[in-house]
């Protein structure tokens, strides 16, 4: 433990051997900060990350410098998949310890792995569209954004817990409780996850009370119905059967009469409630066929309404890649320049950041036309202090890659090369001479006239020209 004011090691006292501060409340202070360290510690190798993350904000407010606390904050962050914070975190602690820091290690692990960053980059983009489609009350978009956002990280806890609230909106309780399942394996005890768990289960917990009357029969409840016309004629089964001629004739009459009743009664009433019903099935179908076509003009006016709306959706969407790519430009300038100020002589790393710049002046025009001054300016200082080493490293890297006859990786890197140096003949020369043997006799027309135009009376104009008038002549 250090003392704040001179610096010295402290002792057992309350006071510093070095200069006489009291620092008696500070090291509470400290030991606070070390005691909440420890709780977010043991909290984190059970998998209660919201409450580690509780824990070590605590210990952060007591003492800011703590740099453990931050790092293990960063990397319980990055679990839950929050990784914009766990960088803040993984870069505050750098700059407080430049040296002998894990973050460091931490941060180049992502920095230099380029499809996680863009993994990183499309889940927040995707997350984000899907707030916007609730907030549209698009619940189906949001529903299909937020299964993309977690096929690119899974261990995302706010995605889950959204699409777990999405699924209850929508009475999915069974798809609910499943995403509130994942969200409990990654983080076992957030208070928003048991909150919705709690509202799932209280949803799916069955109904009690069910009735289950049963019924007894007796002897005397045995007995044997069956129709005679519309009359039915219940016998008990235990009823002695009584033969002989007065059974057979009471049976007769019996059968005599229901015909008689079937005729002259039965049968008219029959009919008429035959002909209701159908007059009742063609009402019925007629009001049928009026719905159906009241529906078909509302769904061709929804039809209308979405073609509508997907046209502005449309334009909206164009507009925020254009914001997008203008973000992206802004972002690699920032970049290199940062590059520049940590390892001047570093160039790879310059021009790899300066590529994105690159991308967006031969890109979309909205990325280029939204330039600031300020960022032009910025650009233009940056070229002139690198600059030549840029074109030397392009111009290295294409000419190698035109001896060994990868025209494909040369073309890039000399045009790149002749565009911070529009001096540099060699360059301009080698990239026609590249377009020409890859087959591309229009750009290497092109590209052996600029030589000529800009570089006469040289032995690489002489050389175009003899170039050009072999493609000529071939053609």
């Amino acid at each position: 433990m250090i003392c704040y004011n001179c610096g010295c090691r402290l002792t057992e006292h309350d006071f510093c051997t070095g200069c006489g501060a009291d620092v008696g409340l500070y090291k509470k202070i400290l030991y606070m900060s070390n005691r909440f360290y420890n709780d977010g510690l043991e909290k984190a190798t059970v998998r209660d990350l919201s409450g580690a993350i509780v824990s070590l904000r605590q210990s952060l407010k007591f003492n800011k410098n703590n740099i453990e606390a931050r790092n293990l904050l960063g990397l319980i962050y990055f679990e839950i998949g929050e990784a914009v914070l766990a960088f803040n975190e993984w870069v505050i602690s750098k700059n407080l310890r430049p040296k002998k820091n894990i973050a460091d290690d931490y941060i180049e692990m992502i920095q230099n792995n380029q499809a996680r960053l863009d993994v990183i980059n499309q889940t927040i983009k995707k997350y984000n569209q899907a707030l916007l489609y609730c907030y549209q009350d698009s619940q189906d978009l949001a529903v299909i954004q937020l299964k993309k956002v977690l096929s690119y990280n899974s261990k995302y806890v706010r995605a889950h817990q959204l699409l777990a609230l999405l699924y209850m909106n929508m009475e999915e309780w069974e798809k609910a409780l499943k995403e509130l399942e994942r969200c409990e394996q990654i983080d076992t005890n957030n208070t928003t996850t048991l909150r919705y768990r709690k509202e799932v289960e209280h949803m799916l917990a069955p109904e009690d009370g069910s009735r289950n009357a049963s019924k007894k029969k007796t002897g005397s409840d045995r007995v044997v119905r069956y129709q005679s016309g519309n009359e039915t004629i219940i016998q008990p089964m235990n009823a002695k059967e009584r033969k002989g001629a007065s059974t057979l004739l009471n049976l007769g009459i019996g059968v005599v009469i229901g015909i008689a009743i079937a005729c002259f009664l039965i049968l008219p009433g029959q009919i008429q409630l035959a002909k209701a019903d159908i007059q009742d099935q063609l009402r019925a179908v007629s009001e049928a066929s009026d719905v159906k076509t009241a529906t078909i003009d509302e769904l061709e006016q929804k039809v209308q309404k979405f073609t509508d709306d997907n046209k502005k959706l449309t334009e909206e969407l164009s507009a925020y890649q254009n914001t997008t790519g203008a973000m992206m430009v802004s972002d690699g300038l920032m970049m290199a320049v940062n590059a520049y100020l940590e390892e001047p002589e570093n160039i790879e790393a310059i021009a790899s950041y300066l590529e994105t710049v690159d991308a967006g002046d031969e890109g979309e025009e909205t990325a280029s036309g939204e330039r600031s001054k300020a960022f032009e300016t910025l650009y233009g200082k940056l070229l002139e202090l690198v600059g030549s080493g840029l074109v030397d490293f392009y111009y290295d890297a294409g000419y190698e890659s035109y001896r060994a006859e990868d025209y494909e990786q040369a073309i890039p890197n000399l045009r790149k090369a002749w565009r911070y140096d529009q001096e540099k003949s060699e360059a301009l020369f080698y990239l026609a001479n590249s377009y020409y043997r890859s087959n591309d006799q229009d750009k290497a027309k092109e590209t052996y006239a600029l030589v000529m135009d800009h570089f006469p009376d040289t032995d690489f104009a002489d050389k175009a020209e003899t170039a050009l008038a072999e493609i000529n002549n071939a053609e």
